[in-house]
């Protein structure tokens, strides 16, 4: 007689498509068997089948490419970047087809390799029709009418401690860079400064060093109106510095505000475009809180909302509309919000199929936003359309405030930004360290009729 005990010692949540057990056979022999190689063969597959669905999807986006853009540049890094932010710097030679326009952009690497934040340059076209034959290499991208436009090279590169987890520079002096590490504490760069200097492996030379957190995070805001003034979300507050200010010890600066309405991971902060002594955060604990520098206690917000089901991971200003702000969460919808009457959401856009990351408004036009997150999409959208009237055909494309969706990257996307000198610009990056740089076509935020869908495969 053989005895078999099913003993469940582990449940794999990892793959929740599969729950496997541990299985202990018990017989005359005293011989067991263990069953755990069945989960990870039925993974295995899985991934396998998630990994050929991606370059299907991967493979239809190229095939439609020429109708959906008026141009792509792709770029292989040497790492991931887990940032990137268009620096307004352009430049306009009289009578070249192209300008010259920078990137911040900073590295994720492997192991104890060295961390850069990086300058780059690269070319863009003036007149994208002329620049409507691309062809795809890997690694490059070739331009038929010009073999020296659309070049990408890294100008800059700044020793780093550990990957650059956000970037921001200043408004008022675009050369001063701060910059989120692992650990608790902000750095300050002016890149000027290490344009012609470079470092032995494993020294960072930041001009100040900003403390006042306990733990590393990935909020970081300057504010547009007030010189020098810097916002940073982690742990679960809210720190504020005028890197104007004389330190005691040199090269350091502490916060000179605090903010603790929050009870969970702070994972991002902004100050209002529009408002000197404004700001947002969002957090884990699911709310969104306005904030006022003027205020006399910086422990409760002017304004506390419970603002999504899951934890809150993004938010963006409308830098038009001074009343409007946009929310992205890991429950897969971006909200809108009129902080006139935070008692309830505008509208909530919903076409993510996983957490959402990133969310930025244009910064040339008032209605458009776009988000990003896990699901390797970045979607468009133009609010203006909020309730137009559908044809059965269009409301099975979304939406009808859907613009666009962005399906070029085989990888989550870690971060995009809006070029600031062009409207419809955008530079993504991705966790497979490819970087792109995209102009949806005309007829798509023109809204001109075409034969061809105008939008991407949404699955």
């Amino acid at each position: 007689m053989v005895c078999v005990d099913i003993l469940v010692l582990e449940i794999y949540t990892s793959c929740p498509s599969y729950c496997v057990y541990y299985a202990n056979v018990n017989c005359k022999e005293g011989k067991g068997l263990l069953l755990k190689d069945i989960f990870w063969e039925q993974k295995r597959m899985a991934e396998k089948d998630a990994e050929s669905l991606v370059n299907v999807q991967y493979k239809d986006w190229q095939e439609q490419r020429e109708y959906l853009y008026d141009f792509v540049v792709m770029h292989t890094l040497e790492s991931p970047s887990l940032v990137v932010q268009w620096l307004p710097d352009i430049i306009r030679q009289e009578g070249e087809v192209y300008s010259l326009q920078k990137l911040i952009l900073g590295s994720h690497t492997a192991g104890n390799k060295q961390n850069h934040l990086m300058l780059a340059r690269v070319q863009l076209p003036n007149d994208v029709y002329k620049f409507n034959e691309i062809k795809y290499k890997e690694n490059e991208v070739n331009v038929s009418c010009d073999p020296l436009c659309l070049n990408f090279e890294i100008e800059i590169k700044i020793n780093h401690i550990g990957n650059v987890g956000k970037v921001c520079y200043m408004p008022q002096n675009p050369c001063i860079i701060a910059t989120k590490t692992p650990s608790k504490d902000i750095l300050i760069f002016d890149y000027m400064q290490h344009k012609y200097e470079s470092y032995p492996v494993g020294k960072c030379v930041p001009q100040l060093t900003l403390e006042g957190h306990q733990e590393k995070g990935y909020g970081l805001s300057w504010n547009p109106k007030l010189h020098g003034h810097l916002l940073s979300g982690s742990d679960s507050t809210i720190c504020l510095w005028d890197i104007n200010t004389r330190s005691e010890k040199p090269g350091v600066i502490n916060a000179c505000a605090t903010f603790t309405g929050h009870t969970s991971s702070v994972k991002d902060v902004t100050w209002h475009p529009l408002h000197t002594s404004m700001f947002g955060s969002v957090s884990d604990d699911k709310k969104l809180m306005i904030w006022d520098t003027r205020s006399t206690t910086t422990s409760k917000p002017s304004y506390e909302v419970d603002a999504h089901a899951a934890e809150v991971n993004c938010l963006s200003f409308n830098p038009y509309n001074e009343f409007i702000l946009a929310t992205g969460s890991t429950d897969k919808t971006v909200a809108l919000w009129d902080l006139r009457n935070l008692n309830s959401k505008m509208h909530s856009l919903d076409a993510h199929k996983d957490e959402t990351f990133q969310v930025k408004w244009s910064s040339q036009n008032e209605t458009i936003l776009a988000c990003s997150g896990i699901d390797r999409r970045l979607y468009v959208w133009d609010i203006s359309k909020i309730g137009e009237e559908q044809s059965a055909e269009d409301a099975e494309d979304g939406a009808p405030e859907l613009l666009f969706i962005h399906g070029g990257h085989k990888a989550r996307i870690s971060d995009f930004s809006w070029n600031p000198n062009e409207p419809w610009v955008i530079c993504s990056v991705s966790e497979d360290s490819i970087m792109q740089i995209w102009q949806m076509a005309y007829h798509i935020y023109n809204d001109q009729e075409l034969d061809t869908d105008k939008r991407t495969e949404k699955n």
